[in-house]
């Protein structure tokens, strides 16, 4: 179920180092290398396929851009929350 805005901002009070960039959260993450960056996105597609809940993400050499969405509902659920917490305990 898509959650509101309200429930939105609260969850976000808990995940400072993201967004939110329209009907997605957002987390950019700069990295030393582009190998670190890449072995980092590794993780979260382990992740992903664990909780069968699939971010965008883009990467740019060192740079990763992760983009959290539930496209079926057309917006934020927990589930998008749940998967931030799993990248977050990833990045430390």
């Amino acid at each position: 179920m898509k959650l509101t805005d309200n429930e939105i901002r609260l969850r976000l009070a808990a995940h400072p180092a993201w967004s939110l960039e329209g009907d997605k959260l957002r987390r950019s993450v700069k990295f030393k290398t582009f190998i670190e960056a890449f072995g980092f996105i590794s993780q979260v597609a382990l992740w992903a396929e664990k909780l069968n809940h699939h971010p965008e993400l883009y990467n740019s050499y060192n740079r990763v851009v992760i983009d959290l969405t539930t496209h079926d509902t057309g917006g934020i659920t927990a589930r998008d929350f749940a998967l931030a917490q799993k990248i977050d305990a990833l990045l430390g």
